[in-house]
């Protein structure tokens, strides 16, 4: 990934180095990447599908709950209300009750809580660093994260064969994409207008879950899926001048 951002940064004579990499929001970016990868990661690997996708979900309430605080956005009254109720549909989709819970999904609370880190320190590192600095930034960060932690791993490194290799190239490629997108778009837009959109992850990960995986929605989580999305849409239609006190 940091290969791909530094080619393409180099063919459009864009600018890698700069010492505004070693600022403060940039070491918080960093940290928060490392945090929310890794637990992610974990929650991914340890608990069902569907319920890591889900749990992903509560990012971008608590971005714009960052916004507000941090960057002085303005929210208004109905998305507060809006942000409630997807945190009631967050909570009713985490239910312990559910069968698809585990205490280990809050592994995936706290690859979350480093997302919504990552993102609002992207918001806040300085202009002067383009996409492509903070995309091989980020990228080298997890990869030298990704060789300290390999010394205190029990297991060994795997041998790629043609089948892994080609979803890794497709991950790299896809997931290049998505990380450029993600943060041009906290860097210029307003916060609590992008964020909704990430809301579309429902849609692709439950898909995943439950025809590849084999995975069950209960009737709690799909009501509360329903109310992330009306949350969401909430966000995404109110007047952006609603004034907030």
């Amino acid at each position: 990934g940091a290969f791909l951002f530094m080619c393409i940064g180099m063919l459009l004579q864009k600018q890698i180095w700069r010492p505004e990499i070693m600022s403060l929001p940039m070491h918080i970016r960093v940290i928060s990447e490392i945090f929310g990868r890794i637990f992610y990661s974990l929650a991914l690997a340890l608990t069902s599908f569907v319920s890591a996708t889900i749990i992903l979900q509560a990012t971008p309430l608590i971005v714009v709950i960052g916004a507000s605080f941090f960057f002085g956005e303005k929210v208004g009254y109905l998305r507060w209300a809006a942000i409630l109720i997807g945190f009631v549909g967050v909570f009713l989709i985490v239910n312990p009750g559910l069968d698809s819970f585990s205490a280990l999904s809050f592994l995936a609370v706290l690859g979350m809580l480093g997302f919504a880190a990552r993102d609002l320190a992207s918001r806040a590192s300085p202009k002067e660093l383009n996409i492509f600095s903070l995309g091989v930034h980020g990228f080298l960060s997890l990869a030298i994260a990704g060789i300290v932690l390999s010394f205190f791993s029990v297991q060994e490194f795997e041998t790629l064969d043609s089948s892994l290799g080609f979803g890794l190239f497709l991950g790299i490629i896809f997931g290049s994409i998505g990380y450029a997108s993600l943060i041009t778009a906290m860097r210029i837009g307003e916060v609590s207008i992008i964020s909704p959109f990430r809301y579309t992850r429902l849609i692709f990960g439950l898909s995943i879950g439950v025809f590849i995986f084999g995975e069950t929605i209960g009737i709690p989580a799909i009501f509360g899926c329903v109310l992330i999305i009306l949350s969401s849409a909430i966000v995404l239609y109110s007047n952006r001048g609603t004034k907030s006190t």
